[in-house]
């Protein structure tokens, strides 16, 4: 019940922020530099509604968002189909509707955020161990330099470098596309280069607070294996504390494949986004930007649970554990529990 009640009370914050978010997205886009009414109006704007629009298409559009239609009420039109699924058509793709290009297209950006968090788990995860257990060596001081380039290193020029590397002076993968396996590798490994530095030194950090343990402590001096005392709790208890970073992440590659997916053409959400934002796609960068809001706010939310479910620590401080009066109700007895200051016969007694 606890746990209904928590998930319950997130979910009504989570709705709050989303229509903040909303009404955010709408006044910058209303402030904005250039002519909104002209690409609202059936035939105008930049975007050349009228020659790519069929007939059916220019009226929904124009009872939507119309020049004579007051800016509220495009909102709350906006809104409202929001919730109802039907956030209309694309002013670019007018052969689509928002929630087509989100369905089409956010699988492949969550593909790629899938790959480059598998990839910074694999590399990111040996890395901080060894570092952690060679402290102050030059295998702990180099890897710490390299992660310290690497998490200042944006996704975008990771990107631009590995293909001058490995297309254009190796020639091993494709510099652009989406038309086969390789074209994935550069864009999954040019994403996973921050993570796996944020993820290295976390994971060092981690391992060093738990080998400080008293029960760390005590298993060396009755002489454990250092071999099993690293396996049997030292990487337990430091990689338990992933689940918190590895959500988050997850989300925040997905929805920050932008860049990403502009130099290496990938159909994926990001681009469309890009393009909706370079041409005043009002429709399209009101619905992926309430996507990307939704999708960091359920992210954190599962992380919560899952976090929850792995450590009572955790559950005890987002109120999730069963009082004593729970219990009592649980298993049918009756009256309130007696408290620590009063016992039974006491209050017989009295």
């Amino acid at each position: 019940m606890r746990v209904v009640v928590f998930i319950g009370r997130r979910v009504a914050r989570m709705v709050l922020c989303l229509i903040a978010v909303s009404l955010l997205t709408w006044i910058l886009l209303q402030l904005a530099p250039g002519d909104f009414a002209s690409i609202q109006s059936v035939g105008g704007g930049d975007v050349g509604l009228a020659q790519q629009a069929s007939a059916e298409q220019q009226t929904g559009l124009a009872e939507r968002y119309g020049p004579d239609i007051p800016s509220w009420q495009q909102y709350l039109t906006f809104m409202a189909g929001a919730v109802t699924g039907d956030m209309g058509p694309s002013y670019r793709y007018t052969h689509l509707t928002v929630e087509q290009i989100i369905v089409g297209a956010f699988p492949i950006s969550a593909g790629l955020a899938l790959g480059a968090v598998s990839i910074a788990v694999a590399v990111a995860v040996p890395l901080g161990i060894l570092a952690a257990v060679r402290r102050k060596t030059i295998w702990d001081t180099g890897t710490m330099f390299a992660v310290t380039l690497g998490h200042g290193l944006p996704n975008y020029l990771a990107g631009l470098v590995l293909v001058l590397i490995f297309s254009s002076a190796l020639g091993w993968l494709p510099p652009f596309g989406w038309r086969g396996p390789e074209n994935v590798i550069l864009p999954m490994v040019a994403l996973a280069v921050s993570p796996i530095a944020m993820l290295a030194r976390y994971v060092r950090n981690s391992v060093l607070e738990n080998l400080r343990e008293e029960y760390v402590v005590a298993a060396k001096a009755r002489g454990g294996r250092f071999r099993t005392i690293m396996t049997r709790h030292v990487l337990r208890n430091s990689m338990m504390p992933l689940v918190t970073v590895i959500g988050p992440m997850f989300a925040g590659l997905a929805t920050g494949t932008i860049f990403i997916e502009s130099i290496f053409g990938i159909p994926g959400l990001g681009r469309y986004f890009t393009e909706a934002a370079a041409q005043r796609d009002m429709p399209l960068l009101m619905g992926s930007s309430l996507f990307f809001a939704a999708l960091l706010m359920v992210m954190n939310l599962a992380v919560d649970l899952v976090y929850a479910l792995l450590d009572p620590r955790v559950r005890a401080s987002l109120n999730l554990t069963p009082t004593g009066e729970d219990v009592a109700k649980k298993i049918g007895i009756g009256g309130d529990v007696p408290s620590r200051t009063q016992s039974p016969q006491g209050e017989a007694a009295i």
